[in-house]
Protein backbone atom coordinates (compact mmCIF):
# COMPACT_ATOMS: atom_id res chain seq x y z
CA UNK A 1 0.00 0.00 0.00
CA UNK A 2 1.72 3.19 -1.31
CA UNK A 3 1.56 6.53 1.16
CA UNK A 4 0.19 9.36 0.55
CA UNK A 5 2.33 12.76 0.84
CA UNK A 6 0.28 14.02 4.00
CA UNK A 7 0.47 10.96 5.68
CA UNK A 8 4.76 10.50 4.92
CA UNK A 9 4.64 14.95 5.62
CA UNK A 10 2.88 14.32 9.11
CA UNK A 11 4.57 11.95 10.25
CA UNK A 12 7.92 13.61 9.31
CA UNK A 13 6.63 16.58 11.31
CA UNK A 14 5.84 14.29 14.39
CA UNK A 15 9.27 13.32 14.34
CA UNK A 16 10.55 16.60 13.69
CA UNK A 17 9.16 17.45 16.97
CA UNK A 18 9.77 14.58 19.21
CA UNK A 19 13.33 15.28 18.03
CA UNK A 20 12.93 19.01 19.14
CA UNK A 21 11.74 18.17 22.66
CA UNK A 22 14.32 15.61 23.14
CA UNK A 23 17.63 18.05 21.61
CA UNK A 24 16.46 21.60 23.06
CA UNK A 25 16.88 19.92 26.88
CA UNK A 26 19.66 18.46 26.12
CA UNK A 27 21.60 21.59 24.77
CA UNK A 28 20.84 23.76 27.36
CA UNK A 29 22.61 21.37 30.04
CA UNK A 30 25.73 20.72 27.99
CA UNK A 31 25.93 24.48 26.63
CA UNK A 32 25.30 25.58 30.49
CA UNK A 33 27.36 23.24 31.96
CA UNK A 34 30.85 24.91 30.23
CA UNK A 35 29.51 28.42 31.33
CA UNK A 36 29.91 30.17 34.63
CA UNK A 37 26.58 31.80 36.24
CA UNK A 38 27.24 35.11 34.70
CA UNK A 39 27.39 33.83 31.34
CA UNK A 40 24.04 31.79 32.42
CA UNK A 41 22.39 34.92 34.39
CA UNK A 42 23.56 36.79 31.23
CA UNK A 43 22.34 34.93 27.95
CA UNK A 44 20.73 31.41 29.10
CA UNK A 45 20.34 30.39 25.54
CA UNK A 46 23.56 31.27 23.91
CA UNK A 47 26.43 29.29 23.38
CA UNK A 48 29.81 29.76 25.62
CA UNK A 49 32.04 32.57 24.92
CA UNK A 50 34.86 30.18 25.88
CA UNK A 51 34.49 26.46 27.62
CA UNK A 52 34.66 27.06 31.49
CA UNK A 53 35.94 23.90 32.94
CA UNK A 54 36.23 25.38 36.72
CA UNK A 55 32.64 23.79 37.12
CA UNK A 56 34.05 20.00 36.52
CA UNK A 57 36.90 20.02 38.95
CA UNK A 58 34.79 21.92 41.46
CA UNK A 59 32.17 19.07 41.24
CA UNK A 60 34.92 16.06 41.57
CA UNK A 61 36.43 17.85 44.33
CA UNK A 62 33.78 17.90 46.39
CA UNK A 63 34.13 16.21 49.45
CA UNK A 64 32.20 12.80 48.86
CA UNK A 65 31.59 13.53 45.34
CA UNK A 66 33.07 10.02 44.12
CA UNK A 67 31.20 7.94 47.09
CA UNK A 68 27.82 9.64 45.64
CA UNK A 69 28.70 8.36 42.10
CA UNK A 70 29.44 5.01 43.77
CA UNK A 71 26.28 4.51 45.27
CA UNK A 72 24.40 5.26 42.00
CA UNK A 73 25.83 2.67 40.41
CA UNK A 74 26.20 0.27 42.93
CA UNK A 75 22.04 0.59 43.41
CA UNK A 76 21.16 0.95 39.93
CA UNK A 77 23.34 -2.15 39.28
CA UNK A 78 21.78 -4.45 42.26
CA UNK A 79 18.04 -2.80 40.86
CA UNK A 80 18.90 -3.97 37.47
CA UNK A 81 20.76 -7.62 38.27
CA UNK A 82 17.97 -8.56 40.44
CA UNK A 83 15.06 -7.46 38.27
CA UNK A 84 16.95 -9.30 35.33
CA UNK A 85 17.06 -12.53 37.90
CA UNK A 86 13.38 -12.68 39.17
CA UNK A 87 11.25 -10.41 36.74
CA UNK A 88 11.56 -12.91 33.63
CA UNK A 89 11.68 -16.18 36.03
CA UNK A 90 8.00 -14.81 37.83
CA UNK A 91 6.77 -14.14 34.23
CA UNK A 92 7.79 -17.47 32.43
CA UNK A 93 5.66 -19.48 34.78
CA UNK A 94 2.56 -17.35 34.75
CA UNK A 95 2.62 -16.76 30.76
CA UNK A 96 2.52 -20.73 29.81
CA UNK A 97 0.65 -21.59 32.90
CA UNK A 98 -2.16 -18.96 33.31
CA UNK A 99 -4.42 -20.58 30.51
CA UNK A 100 -4.20 -24.01 32.73
CA UNK A 101 -3.92 -22.97 36.25
CA UNK A 102 -6.06 -20.64 38.42
CA UNK A 103 -3.37 -20.05 40.73
CA UNK A 104 -0.76 -17.86 38.13
CA UNK A 105 -4.29 -16.68 36.75
CA UNK A 106 -5.13 -14.70 39.58
CA UNK A 107 -1.29 -14.08 40.62
CA UNK A 108 -1.51 -12.21 37.38
CA UNK A 109 -4.48 -9.99 38.05
CA UNK A 110 -3.12 -9.24 41.66
CA UNK A 111 0.00 -8.21 39.75
CA UNK A 112 -1.59 -6.31 37.51
CA UNK A 113 -3.70 -4.15 40.16
CA UNK A 114 -0.44 -2.95 41.16
CA UNK A 115 0.53 -0.81 38.04
CA UNK A 116 -2.88 1.43 38.84
CA UNK A 117 -1.99 2.09 42.40
CA UNK A 118 -0.27 5.86 42.53
CA UNK A 119 3.11 6.07 44.71
CA UNK A 120 1.57 8.82 46.58
CA UNK A 121 -1.13 6.54 47.88
CA UNK A 122 1.23 3.91 49.18
CA UNK A 123 4.50 5.93 49.84
CA UNK A 124 3.59 6.59 53.48
CA UNK A 125 2.76 2.96 54.27
CA UNK A 126 5.66 2.32 52.51
CA UNK A 127 8.52 4.24 54.15
CA UNK A 128 6.68 3.38 57.76
CA UNK A 129 7.47 -0.12 56.65
CA UNK A 130 10.65 -0.06 55.79
CA UNK A 131 11.28 2.04 58.61
CA UNK A 132 10.31 -0.53 60.98
CA UNK A 133 12.17 -3.70 59.66
CA UNK A 134 15.28 -1.64 59.32
CA UNK A 135 15.74 -1.26 55.73
CA UNK A 136 16.23 2.78 55.59
CA UNK A 137 19.40 2.05 53.57
CA UNK A 138 21.36 1.01 49.85
CA UNK A 139 20.09 -2.37 50.35
CA UNK A 140 16.81 -1.48 51.36
CA UNK A 141 16.07 0.89 48.84
CA UNK A 142 17.20 -1.44 46.34
CA UNK A 143 14.66 -4.07 47.56
CA UNK A 144 11.87 -1.48 47.04
CA UNK A 145 13.01 -1.21 43.86
CA UNK A 146 12.28 -4.76 43.47
CA UNK A 147 8.60 -4.65 44.70
CA UNK A 148 8.22 -1.02 42.59
CA UNK A 149 9.04 -2.66 39.27
CA UNK A 150 8.12 -6.33 39.76
CA UNK A 151 4.18 -5.41 38.84
CA UNK A 152 4.49 -3.92 35.47
CA UNK A 153 7.65 -6.09 34.21
CA UNK A 154 5.80 -9.20 34.76
CA UNK A 155 3.21 -7.48 33.33
CA UNK A 156 5.39 -6.80 29.74
CA UNK A 157 7.34 -9.89 30.40
CA UNK A 158 3.88 -11.97 30.30
CA UNK A 159 2.70 -10.35 27.30
CA UNK A 160 5.62 -10.56 25.36
CA UNK A 161 5.99 -14.04 26.16
CA UNK A 162 2.68 -14.94 25.22
CA UNK A 163 3.16 -13.82 21.57
CA UNK A 164 6.21 -16.63 21.05
CA UNK A 165 5.89 -20.04 20.04
CA UNK A 166 6.14 -22.82 22.06
CA UNK A 167 7.00 -25.15 20.02
CA UNK A 168 10.74 -25.09 20.65
CA UNK A 169 10.12 -25.01 24.64
CA UNK A 170 8.06 -28.48 23.61
CA UNK A 171 10.97 -29.92 21.40
CA UNK A 172 12.97 -29.06 23.98
CA UNK A 173 10.99 -31.13 26.72
CA UNK A 174 10.77 -34.05 24.34
CA UNK A 175 14.70 -34.38 24.18
CA UNK A 176 14.95 -34.20 28.30
CA UNK A 177 15.48 -30.98 28.98
CA UNK A 178 14.47 -29.67 32.33
CA UNK A 179 12.01 -26.71 32.92
CA UNK A 180 15.25 -24.59 33.98
CA UNK A 181 17.35 -25.95 31.46
CA UNK A 182 14.70 -24.70 28.95
CA UNK A 183 14.17 -21.59 30.46
CA UNK A 184 17.85 -20.80 30.51
CA UNK A 185 18.92 -21.96 27.02
CA UNK A 186 15.92 -21.42 24.91
CA UNK A 187 12.91 -18.91 26.82
CA UNK A 188 15.90 -16.17 28.10
CA UNK A 189 17.70 -15.77 24.86
CA UNK A 190 14.08 -14.91 23.24
CA UNK A 191 13.26 -12.46 25.77
CA UNK A 192 16.70 -10.34 25.07
CA UNK A 193 14.53 -7.17 23.08
CA UNK A 194 11.59 -7.15 26.15
CA UNK A 195 15.05 -7.67 28.62
CA UNK A 196 16.81 -4.74 27.34
CA UNK A 197 13.57 -2.82 26.98
CA UNK A 198 13.03 -3.03 30.96
CA UNK A 199 16.14 -3.10 31.88
CA UNK A 200 16.53 0.61 29.92
CA UNK A 201 12.96 1.79 31.69
CA UNK A 202 14.57 0.71 35.57
CA UNK A 203 18.18 1.95 34.92
CA UNK A 204 16.42 5.49 33.95
CA UNK A 205 14.32 5.26 36.69
CA UNK A 206 16.90 3.84 39.41
CA UNK A 207 19.68 6.48 38.15
CA UNK A 208 17.29 9.54 38.16
CA UNK A 209 14.81 9.16 41.15
CA UNK A 210 15.19 11.41 43.99
CA UNK A 211 12.42 10.73 46.04
CA UNK A 212 13.15 7.60 47.33
CA UNK A 213 16.09 8.13 48.04
CA UNK A 214 15.36 11.12 49.61
CA UNK A 215 12.78 9.73 52.02
CA UNK A 216 15.27 6.77 52.96
CA UNK A 217 18.93 8.26 52.72
CA UNK A 218 18.46 11.57 53.76
CA UNK A 219 19.90 11.17 57.39
CA UNK A 220 22.37 8.93 56.01
CA UNK A 221 24.54 11.45 54.49
CA UNK A 222 27.63 8.49 53.29
CA UNK A 223 24.68 6.67 51.54
CA UNK A 224 23.54 9.51 49.47
CA UNK A 225 22.65 9.03 45.62
CA UNK A 226 24.28 11.70 43.03
CA UNK A 227 20.90 12.97 42.91
CA UNK A 228 20.81 14.15 46.50
CA UNK A 229 24.48 15.64 45.87
CA UNK A 230 22.86 17.64 43.29
CA UNK A 231 20.18 18.90 45.46
CA UNK A 232 22.90 20.42 47.44
CA UNK A 233 23.78 23.21 44.83
CA UNK A 234 20.69 25.12 45.67
CA UNK A 235 19.67 26.82 49.17
CA UNK A 236 16.64 28.68 50.11
CA UNK A 237 17.55 32.56 48.28
CA UNK A 238 20.49 31.10 45.67
CA UNK A 239 20.78 28.41 43.10
CA UNK A 240 24.12 27.70 42.03
CA UNK A 241 23.82 26.91 38.19
CA UNK A 242 27.15 26.43 36.82
CA UNK A 243 27.61 23.65 39.24
CA UNK A 244 23.71 22.02 38.70
CA UNK A 245 23.87 21.94 35.01
CA UNK A 246 27.91 20.59 35.11
CA UNK A 247 26.40 17.72 37.59
CA UNK A 248 23.42 17.09 35.58
CA UNK A 249 26.17 16.65 32.55
CA UNK A 250 28.41 14.09 34.63
CA UNK A 251 25.38 12.08 35.51
CA UNK A 252 23.90 12.02 31.80
CA UNK A 253 27.17 10.18 30.94
CA UNK A 254 27.02 6.85 32.64
CA UNK A 255 23.29 6.58 31.68
CA UNK A 256 24.22 7.59 27.75
CA UNK A 257 26.44 4.79 27.74
CA UNK A 258 24.01 2.22 29.67
CA UNK A 259 21.18 3.05 26.99
CA UNK A 260 23.71 2.63 23.85
CA UNK A 261 24.99 -0.11 24.92
CA UNK A 262 21.26 -2.05 25.69
CA UNK A 263 20.07 -0.55 22.36
CA UNK A 264 22.23 -2.98 20.53
CA UNK A 265 21.27 -5.84 22.70
CA UNK A 266 16.93 -5.34 21.49
CA UNK A 267 18.52 -4.77 17.60
CA UNK A 268 20.44 -8.48 18.31
CA UNK A 269 17.37 -9.80 19.88
CA UNK A 270 14.34 -8.88 17.49
CA UNK A 271 16.78 -10.10 15.04
CA UNK A 272 18.28 -13.44 16.52
CA UNK A 273 15.27 -14.57 18.57
CA UNK A 274 13.07 -14.79 16.21
CA UNK A 275 11.20 -17.74 15.26
CA UNK A 276 10.00 -19.65 12.14
CA UNK A 277 7.28 -21.68 12.13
Amino acid sequence: MKESPVFKFSTSLVLAAGMLLIFIPCYFVVISAFKDNAQIIGNFFAPPKSLFFDNFSAITGRQGFFRYFYNSIWITFMGLLGGFIILPMTSYPIARMMGKSRFYRYLYYFLLMGIFVPFQVKMMPLIKLTSMLGMMNKLGLVIVYYSGSICEGVFLYVGYISSLSASIEEAAYIDGASPFQTYWRIVLPQLAPMTATIMISNGLWFWNDFTLPLLMLNTKAREWTLVLFQYNFRSKYYIDYSMVFASLFISCIPIIIFYVFMQKHIISGLSGGAVKE
